[in-house]
């Protein structure tokens, strides 16, 4: 698409810094254990990075206002290159938080703009394939730093270093590429309300993801290494279920964009609950099943966020990207805050396996709030034209499709 040509610096730079935040979260999980943390302090210290991510959201559109994009993220990316040497330097479950409390607020501020600056360059028949896109490209660079884990140890200072150096160059491909670079917000008052007015369903998707992600992420690799696995294992569980994310990313963004995208968030949010189920039950099975169903876990559980969030865009004006963008990260927040801390008191309590059906628990509710969703108000989109002249073009296509078959008597491919 040519929509997303000026955005491909962005979206470089998206990708080295989701890599190196997404090692972070699995190295932590990881290295504390090792330390002697148990599940709880590991949940809190999640907790932690959420705590800041919530100041975060509150705070970037003031950041934005005063120096723009390109300055804010720099300044954010800076500031996060920094906090996650000192993780190295004092290993202490107090300073950990302090840090990953520092480091949220850098996160939430990093992708306020960075969404912000992606739904204010694309329509909205073109909206939910550009952010499954922009997710693929997370998805993708969280997996593959992954595996830097089994290659430098979890110990020791090196791996640290390497994920400070991916963040910091994170800067180089927005600061020299700012073509794209939107005007600075005008408006840059947070007001809930008027977000969840302009759509519930969106904001309540971002908490429910935000509590059940949070804790996937933060915990995935402590459930993996209580149910036996080995730090190979533990990486290679945690990378399958987002790997399993990015697949069917961009084909669920493409049919949200032909349809309601609450149907696809139903069918979606149901298949995520029902892997979750098998994963409970099945806990501690043959590790090839395990990774199968964290994979098909994964598919679903990972684009519930970029469905979220494309259903409220739509609905936003011109100018209220930033503001709209800003208060589904604090939505976000607020699950993500509650996420990982309600997980590991669970899994203290009954077992590993508790991790899954916290998440189901909340898929279930999210279910239900969706098909009153559907209830209270009607599939009427902000761009319907734009949504129904994509429909059509499909629908050509399928014509032609069908005439030239027709003529050769069998199928076009048939030659």
């Amino acid at each position: 698409m040519s929509a997303i040509r000026p955005l491909i610096p962005l979206l470089i730079a998206a990708g080295i810094l989701l890599g190196g935040n997404g090692l972070q979260g699995t190295l932590i999980a990881l290295r504390g254990a090792q330390e002697g943390f148990g599940p709880a302090i590991i949940g809190f210290i999640g907790t932690a990075y959420f705590g800041g991510f919530l100041i975060g959201c509150l705070a970037v559109g003031r950041i934005m206002k005063a120096v723009g994009h390109v300055r804010s993220f720099s300044a954010l990316a800076a500031m996060a290159s920094a906090g996650t040497l000192m993780l190295v330097l004092v290993i202490d479950p107090v300073m950990w938080s302090t840090i990953r409390f520092m480091t949220g607020f850098c996160f939430a501020g990093l992708f306020t703009i960075m969404e912000s600056w992606l739904n204010a360059g694309v329509a909205n028949e073109n909206r939910a394939r550009v952010l499954a896109l922009y997710r693929i490209i997370d998805i993708g660079c969280v997996t593959s730093a992954q595996f830097l884990i089994p290659v430098f140890g979890p110990g020791g200072f090196t791996i640290f270093a390497i994920m400070s150096i991916m963040i910091t160059l994170s800067l180089v491909p927005v600061s020299l590429g700012d073509r794209s670079n939107p005007p600075t917000p005008e408006d840059v008052k947070l007001d809930l309300r008027r977000v969840f007015r302009i759509s519930p369903l969106g904001c309540i998707g971002c908490v429910a993801v935000g509590m059940s992600n949070s804790a996937f992420r933060a915990l995935s690799p402590v459930y993996a290494e209580e149910i036996g696995m080995s730090v190979t294992d533990v990486v290679t569980f945690v990378s399958i279920g987002i790997i399993g994310g990015a697949i069917i990313q961009y084909p669920l963004g493409y049919l949200s964009d032909l349809w309601d995208r609450r149907k696809v968030l139903l069918v979606t949010t149901t298949g995520a609950m029902l892997a979750g189920i098998l994963l409970v039950v099945l806990a501690g099975g043959p590790p090839v099943l395990t990774f199968a169903l964290v994979f098909v876990f994964g598919s679903f559980a990972m684009p519930l966020y970029s469905l979220s969030a494309a259903h409220a865009n739509d609905r936003a004006g011109k100018g209220d990207f930033v503001v709209v963008n800003a208060a589904l990260m604090l939505f976000y927040s607020f699950g993500a805050i509650a996420g990982p801390f309600s997980a590991s008191f669970a899994m203290q309590h009954f077992g590993p396996s508790a991790l899954f059906g916290y998440i189901t628990c909340v898929y279930a509710i999210f279910i239900v709030i969706i098909l009153y969703r559907m209830r209270a108000r009607s599939s009427v989109p902000a761009d319907s034209r734009g949504r129904f002249i994509a429909l059509l073009r499909t629908s050509t296509i399928f014509a032609r499709l069908a005439r030239g078959a027709g003529q050769t008597g069998g199928r076009p491919d048939d030659k």
